[in-house]
């Protein structure tokens, strides 16, 4: 799958990046979700260049683990 593909797979919104919110509010998809225990539930959102990240670390972990890379996950639930 090439770049492309992969960030067809998610659902885009404006917001800030977890990990670069200088950018300010550019196009986001969900990467995670934290309970923090004042506020219940938020979304962890992430940019373009973010998500193929950490999908190129998924795709790693899933190799040397011997598993099925299956990309369009980040921010589902594990367990």
């Amino acid at each position: 799958m090439d770049r492309q593909q992969i960030l067809d797979l998610y659902e885009w919104e404006d917001g800030l990046c977890f990990r670069c919110p200088s950018k300010g509010e550019v196009p986001t998809a969900v990467v995670g979700v934290i309970h923090p225990h004042a506020c219940g539930e938020r979304e962890v959102r992430g940019c373009a260049d973010c998500v193929i990240s950490m999908e190129d670390v998924r795709r790693e972990e899933v190799a040397r683990a011997g598993s099925e890379y299956r990309p369009g996950r980040l921010g589902e639930a594990t367990g």
